[in-house]
């Protein structure tokens, strides 16, 4: 069983910020990309971040240059550092992991923790 659990998240002011975590445990055997989405209240979960375990980037155009995901392979950790936060940025967030579990099994699943509340208001 592998489970994500993000850390993190809480209530921060217009231009503050945050940083969340992510942390895989259980059966794995490598991790591939990771990532972080976000639901806000009435609208489809969307792509924030992702980083490969070679460390490629890819972001949301409305989080570029705001937003900084890094790993640490070493702990099975993702990381999402949220500058300058606006209050659109208000979701939850959750992050997603594409695991292989088993060094014999070349089955890669995909992962997702249960989420983290930010909220951006003054």
């Amino acid at each position: 069983q592998v489970q994500l659990v993000e850390s993190g998240g809480g209530l921060v002011r217009p231009g503050g910020s945050l940083r969340l975590s992510c942390a895989a445990s259980g059966s794995i055997f490598s991790i591939y990309a990771m990532g972080w989405y976000r639901q806000a209240p009435g609208k489809e979960r969307e792509l924030v971040a992702a980083i490969t375990s070679g460390g490629s980037t890819n972001y949301a155009d409305s989080v570029k240059g705001r937003f900084t995901i890094s790993r640490d392979n070493a702990k099975n950790t993702v990381y999402l550092q949220m500058n300058s936060l606006k209050p659109e940025d208000t979701a939850v967030y959750y992050c997603n992991a594409d695991i292989r579990a088993d060094y014999s099994d070349l089955t890669v699943q995909d992962y997702w923790g249960q989420g983290t509340q930010v909220t951006v208001s003054s």
